[in-house]
């Protein structure tokens, strides 16, 4: 359980900016084993995440007056709340990997630039797209009541923290082994992280049908069915461009399924109405 509790710890210091400093910092430690072994809590961390933007979101729904603008105030507070926890650790991931991508047609060239830590006119263009996109997805679900909104933030902070996961799994890593923050990490998952990454996503699931007022199954499905393709074509993408993956891959790999469960959500909803 102690080994547990500092991975997971030491998960939240990479991914996010939550504080685990001081005497707890000292406690959990750091060796490039413990980074890797770490990964199989990522989804973890969308645990946490999620909920903490959930919960911001619903107290910001719960006290704003009902009115036309309400579920925008709720969708892009609680994204920038997101970003600030995250300190946009996976939006950069999205922006470097479509400058490198979109800038280039040859790999070398591609992964050069996925190095660069300036911002071009492609990595730009996504993350604006990204938020906007998310602002109005989430807009909408806000737009639909408490419990819609506040579940599926929490189900896609989750799941689309599983999927990066294998993609380290099924790619061999390509970015620069001296410089890579994520080369400890995303060196190599052993079927045992992977199990332990699926098992926070299916207790996610799992806690969410427990609720009073669960959420419709076939809207899950069509969420969970297009996240999942989502997944797909970026690993088909970067597999066919990279030959593998950086860490960039897997922060770009987050923000696109998490846009994909929420649309794939409202998708599924539409089609019960």
């Amino acid at each position: 359980m102690s080994r547990f509790v500092r991975h997971y710890l030491l998960a939240l210091q990479f991914f996010t900016r939550l504080p685990v400093t001081g005497r707890v910092a000292a406690w959990v430690g750091y060796s490039p084993q413990m980074l890797r072994a770490s990964a199989a809590h990522f989804p973890g961390v969308g645990w946490l995440v999620g909920l903490l933007v959930a919960g911001m979101s619903a107290l910001l729904l719960c006290g704003l007056p009902r009115g036309v603008f309400s579920a925008l105030i709720v969708a892009s507070m609680g994204t920038a709340f997101g970003v600030l926890v995250t300190g946009a650790f996976h939006e950069d991931g999205l922006a470097d990997v479509a400058d490198g991508l979109g800038g280039s047609l040859n790999r070398e060239r591609a992964l050069e630039i996925m190095k660069d830590s300036r911002v071009g006119a492609f990595g730009a263009i996504a993350i604006t797209l990204a938020l906007v996109t998310k602002v109005a997805l989430v807009a909408q679900l806000a737009s639909m009541g408490l419990s819609v909104v506040c579940t599926s933030l929490f189900l896609a902070h989750v799941v689309s923290r599983t999927w990066p996961l294998l993609l380290i799994r099924l790619l061999p890593h390509v970015g620069d082994a001296a410089g890579s923050k994520s080369k400890p990490l995303a060196d190599q998952i052993t079927r045992g992280a992977l199990l332990v990454s699926w098992l926070w996503c299916v207790a996610a699931f799992a806690v969410v049908l427990c609720l009073p007022s669960p959420l419709p199954l076939s809207a899950l499905a069509c969420a969970m069915a297009a996240s999942a393709l989502a997944f797909a074509w970026m690993a088909r993408w970067f597999s066919k461009r990279l030959q593998g993956f950086t860490g960039d891959c897997l922060g770009a790999t987050q923000q696109i399924c998490e846009l994909a469960f929420y649309l794939g959500f409202l998708l599924g909803w539409g089609a019960l109405a």
